[in-house]
């Protein structure tokens, strides 16, 4: 029998101070209660895919008109992480220090080695280079049916880390989203014209 999926830690860590900021201690404490997950500690390793999965769609259930703004704050904030805490300083310089076509290339391959920490089960994807575009087939993130896309939380990840080190003005855009009923989300990412 296979471990269960496993997604990083920021993928919730990161929200709880968005929550406290936005609605409070008390009513955070209720949505991870109705999400059923506990309070992963600031330490936390890995956390099951579906608890993860949990938090998100309670964020669009519970707080439709704020789901957005929680999602891309709570991505942000985990770019923030990723860059101060995972992509050595180095390599970090390395990428900046590229033609923007060369280090979008270096980043794209560093973000699909470590997709399991973002995408758990789903089939991450680098699909193409020019325009620069990302699929998640399967993504557990994408749960509960929607009109619009919902991977907000993704799209502020991947706009944090190319804005910090390929193109300070990156547009990053859902094209088609799982929730949508799409076969895949679909991300776009280029600099503003």
């Amino acid at each position: 029998m296979s471990a269960p999926a496993r997604i990083g830690p920021n993928a919730v860590l990161q929200h709880l101070p968005v929550l406290d900021a936005m609605i409070g201690e008390r009513l955070r404490g209720a949505l991870l209660h109705r999400a059923g997950i506990a309070e992963p500690p600031p330490d936390a390793g890995m956390l099951p895919e579906d608890e993860v999965a949990r938090l998100h769609h309670a964020v669009r259930l519970f707080l439709p008109g704020r789901a957005a703004e929680i999602q891309r704050a709570a991505g942000l904030a985990t770019g923030d992480y990723i860059l101060a805490n995972r992509i050595p300083r180095l390599a970090q310089q390395l990428v900046s220090a590229l033609p923007a076509m060369l280090g979008a290339r270096l980043l794209s391959a560093a973000i699909a080695k470590h997709s399991w920490t973002f995408a758990g089960s789903g089939v991450f994807r680098v699909v193409s280079h020019r325009p620069l575009r990302f699929e998640i087939r399967a993504n557990p993130l994408a749960v509960g049916a929607s009109d619009s896309a919902t991977c907000d939380w993704h799209v502020a990840v991947f706009e944090r880390l190319f804005a910090a080190l390929v193109w300070p003005d990156v547009r990053v855009s859902e094209l088609e989203c799982a929730a949508t009923g799409a076969p895949r989300c679909l991300f776009q990412i280029d600099p503003k014209r």
